[in-house]
């Protein structure tokens, strides 16, 4: 299969998982990326038509039906609840394979092209369920420390490098014994012994500036047998960061946006160029991710404050046009 006709067919997927409404043959074809490349109704077809007889053969559930008893043409949707896999037990070597694979798989080219299937399908007036779990998830990025740490782990290395704490803009270097990388809620954690509080910690990557350097000879670290990395990440989360929230002040067009709505409190009314909207507020608890959803209902939504989610967006934006263009 050609990388693009495997792009094209991840789009629909998630075009399809993203609603509740069944969208029309052409409906889909304005909104997918991929389709436009048809030079005629004919071509068109016959690439839908291959498209879903090979997500049949792949054992994608594709619904058809109409979403009132006046629609005119069936359309097509793909249940979530027929499309899932149930609960897999995994031993612990083949979990951490498999999220390794799952993250380290990252297409810039389909992460602008998915974002821009999603914007499209807003802007198209589909209401995109907000609330279901991600299904691919070309958004999930690692960070830069990711490479040299793995490599530092694998060596059994110490390393160095500036951390900043959430509460705090302040720099500071760390020396770390590290006994592993693991990501927990869509955020990569470095775990290990802490030489400066002479304790185990963990360090969000995402917090780690400038370059992570290597202290010493290889060999001289080993993690603990009885630790689960895991675990640590997840009780000194908990424990350290008791979800803080971050108040955004954000302009919504009029009618649009229904997703951030049901979230936020109207406060006030603006017109930005020609178009009417309201003046929310909304309490964030994961300001970074959050960037992703706002920034999913395209033109609808313009951000106000603070600057730092206003700049996230606008460079989330900006990719999806970048691919778009590409």
């Amino acid at each position: 299969m050609s990388t693009a006709r495997a792009e094209r067919l991840v789009n629909l997927v998630l075009a399809l998982l993203s609603t509740r409404q069944f969208l029309t043959a052409e409906r889909i074809r304005g909104i997918v990326p991929g389709y436009a490349d048809a030079a005629t109704d004919e071509a068109f077809s016959r690439m839908f038509e291959r498209d879903k007889t090979e997500l049949r053969e792949l054992g994608i559930p594709l619904e058809t039906g109409r979403n009132s008893v006046f629609d005119p043409i069936e359309g097509y949707r793909i249940a979530r609840r027929d499309y899932e896999l149930g609960e897999i037990e995994l031993a612990p070597d083949e979990a951490t394979a498999v999220a390794l694979a799952a993250r380290l798989w990252d297409s810039p080219e389909l992460t602008g092209q998915a974002h821009g299937a999603l914007v499209k399908l807003r802007a198209a007036g589909v209401e995109v369920d907000e609330h279901a779990a991600p299904v691919v998830e070309p958004r999930v990025h690692t960070e830069p420390a990711f490479a040299p740490l793995l490599a530092a782990v694998q060596r059994g290395q110490v390393v160095r490098f500036d951390y900043r704490r959430s509460d705090s803009p302040e720099r500071r270097v760390r020396t770390l014994e590290p006994w592993g990388v693991v990501s927990w809620r869509a955020r990569w954690y470095v775990v290990g012994h802490d030489r400066d509080r002479d304790a185990p910690r963990c360090f969000r990557l995402s917090r780690i500036t400038g370059e992570v350097r290597t202290v010493g000879k290889p060999g001289v670290v080993s993690r603990p047998p009885d630790v689960n990395l895991l675990e640590f990440v997840a009780g000194t989360s908990t424990r350290q960061e008791p979800a803080p929230t971050t108040r955004a002040r954000l302009w919504l067009a009029r009618g649009r946006a229904a997703g951030i709505r049901r979230h936020a409190r109207i406060v006030g009314s603006l017109t930005v160029g020609d178009a009417e909207g309201d003046v929310v507020e909304v309490d964030l608890h994961y300001p970074e991710s959050a960037a992703d959803w706002i920034a999913g209902h395209g033109p609808d939504v313009l951000v106000l404050e603070p600057d730092v989610l206003a700049k996230a967006v606008r460079d989330r934006l900006e990719r999806v046009v970048l691919g778009a263009g590409a």
